[in-house]
């Protein structure tokens, strides 16, 4: 078992939370985090990697025990994010990635736009999302604009053991334990003695920039570093947000250097269900970088 460090950085004027494993001086291993998660997550896969890995998974802005950014969330900002954290923790080295869901798009799409320095990506039921039709502009900015009007919010419970049971009921795959542990990493004690999630309640809030497919194939179409996806048995969140199967196929096939992965009886959440599996995948397929881990400023 590696017993996690919590470590922060400062990201772009932001106090950045990352929870690491490993020797400082091993080769970078970036793990970056879905919606609604934080980089702690992450432990069940990262106890179980073989090989000597300094792991480090950043909570992003507003979500976990990262600050919050009082102007708002926008995507471009997770670019500028990870280029910071690279700067400070690899500077002037390639590294991988590993990243789920929301983590996994924001690599897939940076290992596009910064070619030169990602060695390999490991994107764990990262898929993008569906086109939009430039019709649905004005209601989107609409809505965002009545939402801005109100105070955002996020459900808070009783306790950590509700809101474990709360996690359970949303991926019953989840034992005791872990989802015992997983509250505590998503959760914090407010000043009432409730639990709320640890996240900034204007994540809720609609985006109002549609998302353009075609920019994310063509940040795709540039990506040297291979690429691995990991894919679960449940794919209803895919079908839930308008992906056929074609579309995630012309996905694919954007990259150069291609392979994917299925892990059977597992949902979103493949490195809560399978991490054995998930860890042994990452340890077979990742490029470690050269150079070593510098120390933050």
């Amino acid at each position: 078992m590696k017993s996690p460090q919590s470590r922060y950085l400062d990201v772009r004027g932001l106090r950045y939370h990352c929870t690491c494993w490993g020797r400082p001086g091993a080769p970078l291993l970036l793990m970056l985090h879905g919606w609604g998660d934080a980089g702690g997550s992450f432990a069940f896969v990262a106890e179980r990697l073989k090989r000597d890995w300094y792991v480090v998974a950043p909570d992003w802005r507003g979500f976990g025990r990262s600050e919050r950014a009082p102007g708002g969330y926008w995507f471009p900002d997770y670019f500028g994010d990870l280029e910071c954290l690279l700067d400070q923790l690899a500077p002037g080295a390639m590294v991988p990635l590993v990243g789920h869901s929301l983590g996994g798009n924001i690599a897939l799409m940076y290992a596009g736009i910064r070619p030169a320095r990602i060695t390999s990506v490991v994107a764990i039921d990262a898929f993008g999302l569906a086109d939009r039709a430039p019709e649905e502009a004005p209601g989107r900015y609409e809505k965002w604009l009545q939402e801005l009007a109100q105070p955002a919010a996020l459900r808070d419970y009783d306790s950590f053991e509700a809101l474990a049971q709360r996690l359970q009921k949303q991926n019953p795959r989840l034992d005791d334990a872990k989802a015992a542990y997983l509250a505590r990493v998503l959760g914090v004690s407010d000043e009432r003695d409730r639990v709320r999630l640890a996240a900034d309640p204007a994540h809720r809030r609609v985006n109002p920039v549609l998302y353009r497919r075609a920019e994310a194939e063509a940040c795709w179409r540039r990506v040297k570093a291979p690429v691995m996806w990991i894919e679960p048995e449940d794919l209803r969140l895919r079908e839930q947000l308008g992906l056929t199967p074609e579309v995630v196929e012309a996905n694919k096939a954007c990259f150069a250097d291609f392979r994917e992965r299925f892990i059977p009886e597992t949902g979103h959440n493949l490195h809560h269900d399978a991490p054995a599996e998930v860890a042994r995948l990452i340890d077979e397929f990742a490029i470690a970088g050269g150079g070593e881990v510098a120390d933050a400023a």
